[in-house]
């Protein structure tokens, strides 16, 4: 174990993201209930690993069962929102055991050599489900595929209609569109003709945030929709309605996230078309960043929400996306999804995107 001289204090949402680089060394959390959480940080393989254990308490000599993972050096993630303050009923046990019982119960498989990847010394794909975008096959075996996005008003046709025959034209893919309300969802309707009398098959993608009624809607016009766990249900946010976070609240929060989202689902699944569950770092949803902090965890816990309730319909033909515009925490949030999808046996596609504009 590292000397006390090398005992770094970091608060309980840093803990699983801090990264030292050099010599072993240990970043601890003390608790009300004289508990811990412990990370410790050391080379190995030529690389920066973090070993973040589970919960310990003080007493014990030896850290309960480790998970390695591979770090940034120097990395501290998350920031950009303040703190606030966490009150949770109980005994004042850490965050991480107060909210255990909200999660999930999900089986663990076996981690691949690279922990999130297949190998991280050579470039290996990541093996994954097919998904249909529009007749466009993405994932698995398929070429990586291009998507830009349109910078038109959707709501002026011509326009949109141009630009996207130039975008194909130019060799891309895929073309999203930004469909704010209801005019831009019926303008799609429009769009999606006119393309296809003049011979253009490019799959669209409509943008939604904050009005799942727009997206039910536009889900009959193109070929994907990509909804922002962040504001999908909640809407626009003042970050102050939550003074306590308890099990209830989470348990009655999720359940409204389904109600919101499973029309959608059936939707697309009944006409087979694609989803994007498309996390967003500048906008999560607040009762992720009141549960998890402003992190990379965050960000992956929100796209599981959604993902569970896609799997619950039996719908698979969704892919997921981390943005952020900090490089490093797109990377760590990138790597985390991959991992907790290697562990619960999920092999959905990613889509890359490095800022939270597209």
């Amino acid at each position: 174990m590292p000397r006390r001289s090398q005992l770094v204090p970091v608060t309980a949402a840093c803990a699983t993201a801090l990264c030292l680089a050099g010599s072993s060394s240990q970043a601890f959390v003390s608790s009300p209930t004289a508990q811990r959480s412990s990370v410790i940080v050391a080379p190995r393989a030529e690389q920066t690993y973090v070993a973040a254990s589970v919960v310990e308490r003080a007493s014990e000599n030896t850290l309960g069962s480790l998970t390695w993972l591979p770090a940034v050096g120097g990395a501290l993630l998350g920031g950009g929102h303040q703190a606030r303050r966490r009150k949770l009923r109980g005994t004042g046990a850490p965050r991480a055991v107060a909210m255990a019982s909200s999660r999930p119960a999900v089986a663990r498989a076996a981690l691949p050599p690279g922990g999130y990847c297949e190998a991280t010394q050579t470039s290996v794909r990541r093996k994954t489900r097919t998904i249909d975008v529009g007749g466009l096959p993405v994932g698995s075996e398929h070429p990586i595929r291009t998507q830009t996005m349109t910078t038109t008003l959707t709501s002026d046709v011509e326009a949109t209609v141009a630009q996207v025959k130039k975008c194909a034209d130019a060799g891309v893919d895929i073309v999203r569109l930004t469909v704010q309300g209801m005019t831009e969802a019926r303008a799609c309707e429009h769009i999606k003709k006119r393309l296809l009398e003049d011979g253009y098959t490019t799959p669209l993608v409509a943008d939604i945030h904050f009005t799942p009624k727009v997206a039910l809607k536009v889900a009959d016009f193109v070929d994907k929709v990509r909804v922002n766990p962040g504001n999908f249900t909640d809407g626009r946010k003042s970050f102050d309605t939550i003074t306590e976070l308890t099990d209830d609240l989470i348990r009655e929060t999720q359940a409204s996230i389904e109600a919101a989202l499973t029309p959608l689902v059936l939707k697309l699944k009944e006409q087979g078309k694609a989803l994007r569950i498309g996390v967003n770092h500048g906008s999560l949803a607040e009762r992720i960043l009141f549960q998890y902090g402003d992190s990379p965890e965050g960000m992956v816990q929100s796209a599981m929400e959604f993902g569970e309730i896609c799997r619950k319909h039996d719908y698979h033909n969704f892919l997921f996306s981390m943005k952020s515009s900090n490089p490093q925490v797109m990377v760590q949030a990138y790597r985390k999804l991959s991992e907790e999808m290697y562990k619960r046996g999920w092999d959905y596609p990613l889509h890359l995107g490095v800022t939270e504009a597209g």
